[in-house]
């Protein structure tokens, strides 16, 4: 018998830094004072010509995030910033996107255009396990993991891929594909995107960037019918990274530079709008968010620079959580 979806655990999420950030209601904005007992940096800067896009953290204080230029994964420590490369990408052709660490130190990583999804051992640095999924025309975007299995986002088509998960975390030998139906609507430019459980877990939540001008999706598990969750005035057109703290959603609107924070109830079924999170001087196309303590942590993709190189600069920032 199937273990309940109900019973997950958040193995991994996103994140975003930056030192003063604005936070404030939609539509307005507050100062969000730092922390004066944080002796950690509030920024840190990744390697030249890097190109994140997915951050995760588990329970010690490092980040992993993954490169578009290589797909390496780079591990910062988050008391000093300081990091190394701890699993060697494969190439320009193998990028890597989403990731999500587990409690046994594995890696689950979505290799963008390249329609690969991946496994990494943390403790040897090797890639274990290796699938190709969905069409041409598909990105794996991003992951998140329940205690059953590893889910993954096709921004290009319409469906889920499902690892299925063993007790202790082990991933399956197949990946299962999940159509998705109901509200979903596919555009022609990129759709579904962050992915996440709703707060009873017995749900998924993933951004559709396209239905009705950007709009969050809770999604069956085993049928994969979608319905649009009522989140009011809110759209979410640039919406990327999903990270679920308690009832507290935040969504980075990447190319907004923002982050909108929204209280749902426990079905995942409505939503309001709590706060924007905003960095003029800090953010520069944030994607995906990943928490520790009381800081929330983002990369920067820079997504706006047309033609990087590999003098380009890429950093990670961090803002504090909303206590509401």
């Amino acid at each position: 018998m199937q273990r309940s979806f109900a019973r997950r655990s958040l193995f991994g999420a996103a994140a975003a830094v930056g030192g003063a950030a604005f936070v404030g209601p939609l539509g307005g904005t507050a100062v969000a004072a730092g922390s004066a007992r944080r002796r950690w940096p509030a920024r840190f800067p990744l390697p030249d010509g890097f190109r994140p896009e997915g951050i995760t953290i588990g329970s010690e204080p490092y980040a992993y995030l993954g490169s578009m230029a290589s797909g390496d994964v780079y591990r910062a420590n988050l008391a000093t910033g300081r990091g190394r490369v701890v699993v060697q990408g494969l190439g320009p052709e193998h990028p890597v996107a989403g990731l999500k660490i587990d409690a046994w130190g594995r890696l689950f990583l979505c290799g963008g255009a390249s329609g690969e999804i991946r496994v990494a051992d943390l403790r040897t640095g090797r890639i274990t396990k290796s699938f190709t999924v969905g069409t041409d025309l598909t990105l794996v975007n991003d992951v998140f993991l329940t205690p059953d299995a590893a889910w993954f986002t096709d921004s290009f088509e319409p469906q889920l891929y499902k690892l299925p998960l063993g007790r202790r975390g082990e991933p399956a030998d197949r990946v299962v594909t999940v159509p998705l139906s109901g509200d979903w609507v596919q555009g022609a430019v990129i759709t579904g995107n962050g992915i996440t459980a709703t707060p009873d877990g017995r749900a998924l939540l993933v951004v559709n960037d396209f239905a009705d001008g950007g709009s969050l999706m809770r999604v069956n598990p085993r049928t994969g019918v979608a319905r649009k969750v009522d989140i009011g005035p809110v759209l979410l057109p640039n919406g990327d990274g999903l990270l679920l703290l308690g009832r507290l959603l935040y969504v980075v609107q990447q190319r907004q530079n923002a982050i909108d924070v929204l209280r749902l109830d426990d079905a995942g079924t409505r939503g309001t709008a709590v706060t924007r999170i905003t960095d003029p001087e800090h953010f520069r196309v944030p994607t995906t968010a990943a928490v520790h303590g009381d800081r929330i942590y983002l990369p920067n993709a820079r997504f706006d620079v047309e033609a990087p190189t590999p003098e380009t600069d890429y950093d990670v920032v961090s803002v504090e959580r909303v206590r509401a």
